[in-house]
């Protein structure tokens, strides 16, 4: 349930932090274009392969184009060659392909393993030179060793997470998790391992295989001695997020807050206009989370300017910052508009305790809601879709979707052939703009349709999105009403009396 309602912030990050400035000079052929046809035979060839999953319409996509062309064709040289492919998941018969790799949104990497076997998402930057270096790094060894002082000072630095494994010996249990993992996780942190642990800052404390953590941020260095393989996962994700992370404009940040969005703590999130409000806000927010470390919620602290795209997913306004938001492991959202430094922890202990209403993100209910597809809204729902007594086909889309604007016409037909009956209703959901439902209903992309019949029955369409697919679906899952029963009832006795009487 938290990967759910954490997959729409993770989308808006994305698209928050993608380049936008990137003009497109020369067409180059080094990407290979893939799709349904040719996608398995190809990537089975490859025990490493980068594959963009892209829309025409996109933006971002747009904009990455002409860097990730460049980045293959210097990869392309590369002992051995590095192949970087795309597949524009917007077609539908990539629909498939889109759907196994989880993509929820555009442009994006991944990275695949063994002729497929295996898949990872690429988290490195999006213009050409960064690519190329984060690349290379993924096609070597996952962990590579620390043999000297000046080995562990060339590779640490003061800005990036290291992980680095401590043993006695290069075999053994202990070690080949510690490989495991570093395969496993090496798209997300760099790791290392050594034999000595005197090479390693504050290294002279270590005298048993030990995995230690150095990260620029908090306490500095964090050790564990379990090496069982989920425990070292566990440990990592809980000790890379900083007590209080910072979104801001520097790039720097960007690993913190992709692991705070991926965290399934529950999110308190205080924005404020940093080049006004930073110096107060901050040190008692950093108070703050440090009080309710272990509470299980995490912090982050964001400049309102940078993150516009998280108050339209929030359905916030600008004039509202200063701001908190809580959104806990199940959707739920909490909100004080406004607020002051002094207000901030005593509204967080109240939100512990369960004394905050949640707040609730809904469009206005329309005054008019003539059109064949009618529009609900979050006020409107239980109304709408729950309590009518209708069967309903229920469209959870996204304005920017290419794939909804495809889909909108052919629901256009679907409604009006459907305008005579009382009993069937085609609506659609902006999930931009409302809160899900997410209790009755899984929205991990757009479009997603649910049909409820109007005794309650509740499934998804996997259908062909045709108008006679869908059509056909709603026949044969509807309720009839009950009315129209005992009409056919009353119709067969009266056809009866009438044999009779002859």
């Amino acid at each position: 349930m938290a990967a759910r309602v954490l997959s729409g912030i993770l989308v808006i990050y994305v698209a928050l932090v993608a380049f936008l400035n990137v003009s497109a000079t020369e067409e180059v052929e080094k990407v290979l274009t893939l799709d349904h046809s040719n996608f398995t035979e190809i990537v089975s060839k490859h025990n490493f392969i980068v594959v963009e999953f892209y829309a025409p319409w996109c933006g971002h996509c747009k904009a990455l184009a002409p860097e990730y062309e460049k980045a293959a064709s210097i990869l392309s040289s590369h002992d051995p060659p590095i192949v970087l492919a795309k597949v524009d998941a917007n077609e539908e018969v990539n629909r498939d392909l889109a759907t196994q790799f989880q993509i929820q949104g555009f442009p994006t990497i991944k990275i695949l393993r063994n002729g497929g076997k295996s898949s990872q998402d690429y988290k490195g930057p999006r213009e050409a030179d960064g690519i190329v270096d984060y690349l290379k790094k993924q096609v070597g060894p996952a962990s590579a060793e620390i043999k000297s002082v000046e080995d562990a000072s060339s590779l640490i630095d003061d800005k990036n997470i290291f992980i680095v494994g401590v043993f006695p010996k290069f075999s053994g249990e202990e070690f080949e998790n510690f490989q495991t993992l570093a395969d496993k996780l090496r798209s997300d942190y760099t790791f290392r391992h050594t034999l000595d642990a005197k090479v390693l800052p504050r290294g002279e404390n270590v005298d048993k295989p030990t995995l230690r953590l150095l990260k620029p941020f908090d306490e500095l260095i964090v050790d564990s001695q379990d090496f069982e393989v989920d425990a070292m996962e566990k440990f990592i994700k809980e000790a890379t997020i900083p007590i209080l992370t910072i979104w801001n404009s520097d790039p720097n940040n960007h690993p913190y807050i992709n692991s705070f969005f991926e965290s399934p703590n529950a999110k308190a999130l205080l924005f404020v206009n940093f080049s006004k409000d930073q110096e107060s806000f901050q040190s008692v927010y950093y108070d703050a989370a440090t009080l309710y470390k272990g509470k299980g919620i995490s912090f982050l602290f964001g400049d309102s300017n940078v993150a516009q795209n998280a108050f339209q997913y929030f359905g916030l306004k600008e004039e509202q910052a200063p701001l908190i938001i809580v959104q806990n492991t199940v959707g739920k959202k909490y909100l004080k508009a406004n607020i002051k430094p002094s207000e901030i922890a005593p509204w967080v202990k109240d939100y512990l305790e369960g004394l905050v209403k949640p707040f609730v993100k809904s469009e206005p209910i329309p005054e008019v809601n003539n059109e064949p597809v009618k529009v609900v809204v979050h006020d409107s729902f239980e109304d709408v879709v729950f309590n009518s007594g209708k069967n309903v086909l229920l469209e959870f889309y996204a304005p920017w979707c290419g794939h909804c604007k495809k889909l909108a016409p052919i629901l256009d037909e679907v409604a009006i052939s459907f305008e005579n009956e009382s009993d069937i209703l085609i609506a659609k959901f902006d999930a931009t703009v409302n809160d899900i439902p997410s209790e009755s209903f899984d929205v991990q992309g757009f479009p997603t349709l649910y049909f409820r019949s109007s005794k309650g029955n509740l499934v998804p369409y996997e259908g062909d999105r045709t108008k006679e697919d869908i059509i056909k679906f709603i026949e044969e899952n509807r309720d009839k009403p009950a009315q129209s029963t005992s009409a056919e009832s009353e119709s067969v006795e009266a056809a009866d009396s009438v044999k009779d009487e002859l």
